[in-house]
């Protein structure tokens, strides 16, 4: 602390920055977190509830519970869908085909799931990438702003050095500090939500499967 309240101006706002930066990355991370793998859990356990009913309208009357899931929203927008065109307010259905509309309704509804999963990451990646840079301009300065002191002085001694140089380095702690923890998050939550993705997929596959074996019978 010491050193911070004694380096210059362009320092501290460099600091202030970084400070920033990773408060916000740490809210972030433990946002998404929860979000993430909220949406996990309650997946699991939509697929249970989808497999055991059996009836997508003894499904389409239980989806409450699970609003948290990516799939179950992936099953609302089919299944309203299907229904659509089943009831006829679609006239695009009989030339496109009742599969095709839900095919579409369904890909949607995994863009929309896919943004809504990824929202501040870009944030995180932001960090991870210019966090480092930015405390090593501050560095930079500070080493600058040592080296002009010395220039004024006179004196080159490591007692006259040293503090103006351990001042400027806290920079880049600092922006080491706010980008690791988002690099670790950024990777982190991004594998989660690929997991979600694929699951999303093949539970899509899986609905289309179904309307294609109902257009059949």
């Amino acid at each position: 602390m010491e050193q911070i309240l004694n380096a210059g101006p362009v320092v501290k706002l460099v600091l202030l920055i970084l400070v920033y930066f990773s408060v916000v990355s740490w809210a972030i991370i433990f946002y998404k977190l929860r979000v993430i793998y909220g949406a996990m859990r309650t997946s699991d356990r939509f697929l249970e509830f989808f497999w055991d009913k059996k009836r997508f309208d003894l499904i389409a009357q239980g989806l409450k519970p699970f609003d948290a899931s990516p799939l179950s929203v992936l099953f609302r927008e089919g299944y309203r869908e299907l229904a659509a065109d089943r009831g006829g307010e679609r006239s695009l259905s009989t030339d496109l085909g009742r599969g095709g509309n839900v095919a579409r309704s369904l890909r949607r509804a995994a863009t929309s799931e896919t943004h809504r999963l990824e929202k501040f990451l870009p944030f995180l990646g932001t960090t991870a990438s210019a966090a480092p840079f930015i405390g090593l301009f501050g560095t930079v300065w500070g080493i600058m702003d040592a080296f002009h002191g010395i220039g004024k002085t006179g004196s080159a001694s490591l007692a006259v050095v040293a503090p103006g140089i351990s001042e400027a380095l806290v920079a880049t702690a600092i922006g080491l500090a706010a980008a690791i923890p988002a690099v670790i998050g950024y990777n982190h939550l991004l594998s989660k939500i690929n997991v979600i993705i694929g699951e999303m997929d093949n539970f899509g596959q899986e609905f289309l499967n179904i309307v294609e074996r109902m257009d059949r019978r």
